[in-house]
Parts: structure tokens; sequence; C-alpha cells
């Protein structure tokens, strides 16, 4: 299946963001493609709490998500909107950091809130505590899609290697990892932690980025990329907005286990022990 993968530089208005979504996923869907990729918090990118409390909703009554449901039914398309803030349904004053899988009928399929979150300080001076504002998820999640069954994660996640082994058992043939990745840890890591995810679950890896000067201050590190379950880099969007495009063959799948059977020789571990 062909892919298309949505690189942005997400503001503070969600009504801009969305028409920047909504002109690509009808391009990708005039381009053939069957599935759009957008980055992690695609519809609203503001590390202001206090600025972006107006636009946050539960998932039930957000508008903007309303209207990507709508847009995926028009084009025909399922979408993966890479991630949104809601409201908590557990925390009523915290947010949660979600994926969201949308069908070509506009409904959801599947949903993950995000695990792992960025609470850190930076040598260059930026410090980010996620976890002042959101709320972390507690579970895995795969869905069954036209692509393959697809494993859910959002960005930081990508550091914890025991969420992606539990992805694998669940046979996911794709790993969604839409993210805003910092310049600085996106040029040391990026490229070669979401490799290394691809190659040890022997699964196709599809990271749609943000990239870019943001209007709240931040700057995103870009290079989107498709990788293949041998480690393969099929597109690297390098930096800037735009439109990306790449083909998903499982049988690339089927050959890469057959050379190394991961699935096979996967082995129960239990904790190390101390001498």
């Amino acid at each position: 299946m062909k892919v298309a993968i949505h690189q942005m530089c997400s503001g503070i208005d969600p009504e801009n963001n969305i028409r920047a979504m909504e002109m690509a996923i009808f391009a990708a869907s005039k381009e053939g493609a069957g599935f759009y990729f957008a980055p992690e918090m695609s519809i609203l990118l503001d590390r202001s709490a206090k600025r972006s409390a107006s636009h946050v909703s539960v998932q039930g009554d957000d508008q903007y998500l309303g209207q990507l449901q709508n847009i995926a039914k028009a084009a025909g398309i399922w979408i993966n909107i890479g991630s949104l803030a809601v409201r908590s349904e557990k925390q009523p004053n915290k947010y949660a950091n979600r994926s969201l899988v949308i069908d070509a009928m506009g409904r959801i399929v599947a949903g993950y809130d995000k695990i792992h979150l960025f609470d850190v300080q930076l040598d260059t001076g930026e410090s980010w505590r996620e976890s002042s504002t959101y709320e972390a998820g507690t579970e895995a999640v795969v869905a069954d899609t036209p692509l393959g069954r697809m494993g859910l994660s959002i960005c930081y996640d990508l550091r914890f290697p025991d969420l992606y082994s539990s992805l694998a058992n669940a046979n996911a043939q794709i790993l969604s990892v839409p993210a805003a990745f910092t310049v600085p840890t996106g040029k040391a890591h990026w490229h070669s932690l979401l490799r290394a995810r691809a190659i040890e679950s022997a699964a196709f890896v599809v990271a749609a980025a943000q990239s870019g000067q943001h209007e709240d201050g931040r700057e995103t590190y870009g290079h989107s990329l498709v990788i293949d379950p041998w480690g393969e880099i099929l597109l690297d969007m390098g930096e800037g907005e735009g439109l990306g495009f790449a083909e998903i063959d499982l049988s690339r799948i089927t050959e890469a286990r057959s050379q190394v059977p991961v699935h096979l020789n996967r082995a129960e571990i239990g904790e190390a022990k101390l001498y």
C-alpha cells in the first residue's frame, strides 16, 4: 500500500493546522495513498497550557477531531492523526496525549495514550515537564488496518524498547511513531533509534515528524522517516513542511523474519541477578 507522511510545523491555531491537514489528506488520496500519517500534536502544538486550554476537550466533544473524521470520510482514506491533546477521563485537570486511528468511513478504530512523558532538562537550556500537564497512558495498543497490524506509540516512547517488544509480541507489522523531537536530541538519536526499533521488531516504522520553528517558541527536528524491517530507510523528508510517500510491502517482513527470526528466538527474561 502507498502511504502518505505529512511533515508539519503545527502552530497554536487549530483551524490553521486543520486546513493544512485537509489539503494534505485530499492530496494524499488523489495520489493513491491508502493511509495518511500526521505528526505528534498535529492539531495544536502549544507549550502554554493556559493559552491552549480553550482548544482542549474530552475526545467525544473535540470539534477538530470531528472535522478530521469528516475529512477522512470525504477523502476515503485512513488516517493516523499522530496525536492530539484531550482532557483526561480519569483526571479532568490533566490532558492525555492521544494517538488515534480513523478509518475511511470517518470512524475512530483505535486510540493510544502516550505512556512515557518527556520530563528532561537539556544541556541547551531547554526544559520540558510533560507530567505537569499530561497523564501517562498505561496500555500498549495495536490496531488491525488495511495496511497491516499497527502498533501505536508517540515520540519519547521511542527510547523505551520494552514497549516495542510488547507491540512485536502482538504481531505488529507497522510501528507508528509520530513525533515532535527537539533539534539536539533529533540530531543525536532520531535515525538510530528508529532504525533499531524497525530491526529488532522486524517491522516497518512510519514516523511522521514536526519540523521547524513553531509559534510557541520550540524548534523541531523534522526528518520524517519510513523504514523497512531490515532497517533500510525508504523515505527521509529532511527539514521543512511537506507531503512524502512510500510503499509498504508486507512481504519484506516475511523476508526479514526468515533471515533473522527474532520472533521465534525471543525468550522470557526475568530480573537481572546482581553479583
